[in-house]
């Protein structure tokens, strides 16, 4: 049998994008420490649901690490006290019984807040629009090994192919910079022949679109490589300051 904990939740709690946050405190009694963290949040909120008050609005959709939705901060850290893992890998026997918890959105300019843990990450599907995939002939498959990728490439490329777009390093970023994530996108077309035709057109997009988008800088803080949840690497960075001076330089 489980135990079983006490927490209090300092929830951000925001009707909608106009309107000012604020501070609200939540008990959250006889929580299994089996639980998910959203599994809790799930618990709270039928609370809530059963006092007639509106319930607490947070992102989510697998529940399995892999589609990256559920973006909280949690005790200011960006998906929570665990290191390589999503909001929905952490769970309560991470937490002390009698504890306080903060909870609250990503914040960052380029994601704004919809509602209390809900943010509008619509900014990254904008950036990939503008570069991040290759145009290619449909038909029938071609014969896997027709193009030859040596090993180290491949992994390189399929490390750089494992975000998941969470946004935990713009959360994460003093600056909320986006460089982690638009790296890793190119990364993995920059290392594969199928990426190359496009190969100056996307990273000039991507770099242009990011930039629109009102993500900052990258001054190597180090803080998304710490937070991402697969552990996606610093040196994709520079990887893709590399290929847009390179873009930049073919273009003229």
């Amino acid at each position: 049998m489980s135990a079983t904990i006490h927490l209090t939740l300092k929830v951000w709690r925001q009707k909608n994008a106009s309107s000012e946050g604020r501070w609200v405190l939540y008990e959250a009694k006889n929580i299994s420490t089996d639980m998910s963290f959203l599994e809790m949040l799930d618990a709270v909120n039928e609370r809530l649901v059963l006092k007639g008050e509106d319930p607490i609005a947070f992102d989510h959709d697998c529940r399995e690490g892999i589609c990256g939705m559920c973006s909280l901060v949690i005790n200011g850290q960006a998906h929570g006290p665990q290191k390589a893992a999503t909001t929905c890998q952490i769970y309560m026997r991470d937490f002390k019984d009698g504890a306080t918890v903060t909870v609250e959105p990503f914040r960052a300019r380029a994601f704004p807040v919809l509602k209390d843990l809900v943010v509008d990450r619509s900014a990254f599907d904008r950036v990939m629009a503008a570069g991040g995939y290759i145009s290619v002939n449909t038909g029938s498959a071609v014969e896997a090994n027709t193009i030859l990728i040596p090993k180290d490439k491949a992994e390189a490329a399929m490390d750089a192919a494992a975000c998941i777009g969470c946004g935990a390093c713009v959360a994460a970023c003093p600056n909320a910079s986006a460089m982690l994530f638009v790296s890793a996108k190119i990364s993995h077309f920059a290392l594969l022949p199928q990426g190359l035709p496009e190969r100056e057109r996307r990273v000039l997009a991507m770099r242009k679109a990011m930039d629109a988008e009102g993500f900052g800088n990258c001054s190597n803080e180090a803080e998304c490589e710490a937070v991402c949840p697969k552990e996606i690497k610093l040196n994709h960075i520079a990887r893709l300051n590399r290929e847009f001076l390179r873009a930049s330089i073919l273009k003229k």
